[in-house]
């Protein structure tokens, strides 16, 4: 079978709505691309179609992909995370040749992404796992994307990924991020944060409705109007819209919706993450556990038949509160950034990783969920400081912190004085309090373990030396382990 001149930029596998929008998007700069689906009727219905009169080219098999793409190959994977990718993976690597580069675009897990780099390489080839954000308007118009893995194959795919890229000014929303899985992980970050930002929002609108009495219309104009301040982001901006949209009835469609949010696991996947390497990342934790408490919606509904709790009244300055609540979101939503620097930090030590938080802060101020213009503020801060340990550290955000605090605090204790539950808000300012504290109730803990298990504790005026007490004069001197969190 004669398949055809060698002229394809990149291929692309996987024709679903993501893998449609980006091919498109690749032809609107200028890249010959060749189009393959394991279901090859969807090649061709895709031609006819969406992709009518460009200059993309189908393929109809695995080998045609290989042959009309020139050489080095880039092979970009859009399929469903796990065991497709390494199936696909199996599937290429005979019709490729020691060089060729193949791009997991899916939200993989950030450890398969680390054991395909290793593997691939091995064999001669390049990997690289890339998080892709921005939904499928991205996708269409300009993501953010975010690829790691070998670091040779960054020149071949720089001018196409930064091409289709949103962009900033000039400045493309990609660049490269680090070695073996570290595009990856910095997707599952930024989505974990995603769950944070959507939770507080949520709370935000919790107590606007519950405890303020605002209808969903005021809310609309609330949060458009901080849209046009330091809260100017996407999930704002959205958010907004969502709430003044109504049904064919005229009725307001976000109060017909079931109150049970669904997930996908990556906010899942960063917290186990941040359990894995030490790091309090208490904010996504606790937006992940608020979906998952959303979803037992019939044990809900029969506890609040049984269980007691405050009715919501509100006596204050009405305006003044609201204010204090785009305080309170914008300074938790501080911590969850915080935190999500914070893991990213700690993984980069442990993994041995160069991560550039500047240009990370960078890749997701367009095109992204989490697009916003307090990006920014955290690529100035590091920026100005390389080596910032933490972003509250930095002075804006100091300032940024002091300034909202008052209103953050009357917040959450309203909340909490009406039985309006926010998790996320309240781990916020208790890790702001623990982190901002000298010192933490953990002595007493310490005491604990080694009066009930020998596990050691250090003095304060020896740290590094671990020592067992025989607290009820009945122990021996022998401790049982020493080790620290």
């Amino acid at each position: 079978m004669v398949i055809g001149e060698a002229v394809g930029d990149i291929g692309v596998i996987g024709l679903a709505v993501m893998g449609q929008n980006l091919i498109l998007n690749m032809n609107d700069h200028g890249f010959t691309v060749v189009a393959f689906n394991r279901t090859v009727s969807k090649v061709d219905e895709f031609l006819q179609n969406e992709a009518k009169g460009t200059k993309v080219i189908g393929a109809h098999s695995i080998e045609e992909l290989a042959a009309k793409l020139k050489k080095p190959r880039r092979i970009m994977l859009m399929v469903k995370a796990g065991s497709a990718v390494d199936d696909f993976i199996n599937l290429l690597l005979p019709h490729l040749e020691k060089g060729d580069i193949i791009i997991d675009g899916g939200n993989s897990e950030y450890l398969d992404s680390r054991r395909r780099t290793k593997d691939l390489e091995s064999k001669g080839f390049l990997f690289v796992g890339s998080g892709v954000s921005g939904g499928e308007e991205g996708a269409r118009h300009g993501p953010s994307l975010m690829p790691g893995g070998s670091a040779a194959a960054w020149p071949a795919i720089k001018d196409i990924f930064q091409g289709i890229a949103a962009k900033v000014g000039n400045e493309p929303c990609c660049d490269w991020v680090g070695e073996d899985g570290a595009g990856h992980f910095v997707k599952m970050v930024h989505n974990g944060i995603e769950y944070g930002d959507m939770q507080l929002i949520a709370e935000a609108y919790h107590i606007m409705r519950d405890v303020v009495g605002m209808t969903n219309d005021e809310m609309s104009e609330a949060l458009a109007k901080w849209n046009k301040g330091f809260l100017d982001s996407f999930l704002i901006e959205i958010t907004s819209d969502i709430l003044k949209y109504k049904d064919e009835k005229g009725q307001h469609l976000v109060d017909k919706i079931r109150d049970a949010a669904g997930q996908k696991g990556t906010g899942k996947w960063t917290t186990m993450a941040a359990l894995e390497y030490g790091i309090p990342v208490t904010l996504i934790g606790e937006a992940v556990f608020a979906r998952c408490l959303s979803s037992l919606k019939d044990e809900r509904v029969n506890a609040s038949k049984q269980l007691k709790r405050p009715s919501p009244k509100f006596t204050g300055d009405r305006q003044k509160f609201i204010e204090q609540i785009s305080y309170a979101l914008y300074a938790s939503k501080i911590i969850s950034y915080a935190q999500g620097f914070m893991l990213f930090r700690e993984a980069a030590k442990q993994l041995n990783w160069k991560l550039n938080n500047g240009g990370i802060a960078l890749m997701w101020r367009g095109g992204c969920i989490i697009r916003s213009a307090f990006l920014g503020d955290i690529k100035k801060a590091f920026d100005k400081n390389p080596d910032l340990s933490n972003l509250l550290l930095d002075d804006f955000f100091k300032k940024a912190i002091s300034d909202a605090q008052d209103g953050w605090r009357q917040v959450v204790s309203t909340a909490v004085l009406n039985g309006i539950p926010v998790p996320a808000m309240s781990s916020a300012l208790s890790f702001y309090d623990g982190f901002a504290s000298a010192t933490l109730p953990a002595n007493l803990i310490q005491a604990q373990r080694d009066y009930f298990g020998a596990h050691t504790y250090e003095l304060m005026d020896a740290p590094g030396k671990f020592v067992h007490t025989n607290w009820t004069g009945r122990g021996g001197t022998t401790s049982s382990s020493t080790y620290s969190a």
